[in-house]
């Protein structure tokens, strides 16, 4: 893997895979929403730019120009619709294989749309947070999207453990495919994982879950 484009380089995972891929020496740039200048706490080595999911043609041009494209981007948490991602993620899938796309596509799931060993999505499950529940909703809709794709895509979805937080990696990271394997992922052991399976893929069109080891 040569070149690595980013959306969401700024988010909690976002930055921590930016931070991974960079000091694996991968040629990163870092997607923002805020004006380069305006990043906090850049990571060294890499290209800011500003840009948004939603805007399909220029996601489609930057597509066309790296190897892996990792999009990071949460689903709403403040009431708002969970229309709007979805629609990116539709007209993305729709745009990338007309275009022929050959980047690895990458995307970072919601927990909440995985499911708990009594074989029930997170989302429905009593006691889910309502503050996630919009954006659990949101990643069902986006994950049925993307296995619905055309065949051509080379796509893959990563989701953590139900519980997340800042953290370096741990030693070692458990993987699973519907069900998480652990509780608790660090974003340090997401990234190592997320770099991980770009650098030596091992899943292709499906969903795969990161635990801490």
């Amino acid at each position: 893997m040569n070149t690595l484009t980013v959306y969401g380089s700024t988010g909690m995972i976002g930055s921590a895979i930016t931070a991974e891929a960079a000091a694996r020496g991968v040629d990163v740039t870092g997607v923002t929403r805020k004006a380069p200048e305006q990043v906090a706490d850049p990571v060294a080595g890499v290209t800011y730019v500003t840009g948004d999911i939603g805007d399909t043609a220029d996601v489609a041009a930057r597509a066309a120009a790296t190897d892996n494209i990792v999009f990071s981007i949460p689903g709403p948490r403040d009431g708002s619709s969970v229309q709007p991602i979805i629609d990116a993620h539709a007209a993305l899938i729709s745009a990338l294989a007309d275009q022929g796309t050959t980047a690895r596509i990458f995307i970072v799931g919601g927990a909440g749309a995985t499911f708990t060993p009594e074989g029930i999505m997170f989302k429905d499950a009593p006691g889910f947070p309502a503050d996630y529940k919009a954006e659990a909703e949101s990643f069902a809709q986006i994950l049925d999207l993307w296995r619905a794709a055309p065949e051509s895509l080379d796509w893959v979805m990563l989701a953590p453990a139900p519980e997340i937080a800042p953290g370096a990696a741990t030693a070692s990271y458990l993987l699973s495919d519907d069900r998480p394997a652990g509780g608790f992922v660090t974003t340090g052991t997401f990234a190592t994982a997320a770099l991980d399976e770009l650098e030596t893929p091992a899943h292709r069109r499906t969903r795969f879950i990161v635990a801490n080891g």
